[in-house]
């Protein structure tokens, strides 16, 4: 049995916020071992189109999605939670490996089990090409702006 990830639901304000930074800042590693470790070992995820189920899978996923979102940076923002549920909005940018930069706007869906593991991921996401001039985001979030709770530009 995995081991506990607090906070633990049913979350509090405190506990959501802390459940949003801890995932952007483990997103931001680009390390899909880690990130898995923050799921059920049967994990579902909707990713876009895509199905994923178990650790093993969420491993395969993340390691071609930042084989292909290279300089990928990450920023989520608390949106709403209850009880073992959390609702994540997001921004993130990235380039391909033609150096066409891009930010993906998203939505997330999550719930937890008692042990505050993800059992559950649904994530909607579009891509808007950018500019490399009009980047935000250049490395993890300042300390200043840490915590889940700062809102991100609507664009």
């Amino acid at each position: 049995m995995s081991r506990l990830r607090p906070p633990l639901p049913p979350f509090d304000l405190d506990g959501a916020l802390a459940k949003v930074q801890a995932a952007e800042d483990a997103w931001n590693t680009r390390d899909p071992q880690r990130v898995a470790l923050a799921y059920t070992e049967d994990s579902l995820w909707r990713n876009r189109d895509a199905f994923v189920t178990g650790r093993e899978e969420i491993v395969a996923f993340l390691t071609a999605k930042w084989e292909r979102e290279l300089d990928y940076v990450l920023r989520k923002s608390l949106w709403g939670f209850r009880g073992n549920r959390i609702a994540v909005r997001f921004q993130y940018e990235w380039h391909d490996a033609d150096g066409r930069w891009f930010r993906s706007y998203g939505n997330e869906l999550w719930e937890f089990d008692e042990r505050g593991l993800m059992s559950r991921r649904e994530a909607s996401i579009n891509d808007v090409p950018i500019e490399a001039s009009e980047r935000r985001w250049f490395g993890p979030r300042p300390e200043n702006e840490r915590g889940g709770g700062h809102d991100i530009p609507l664009r």
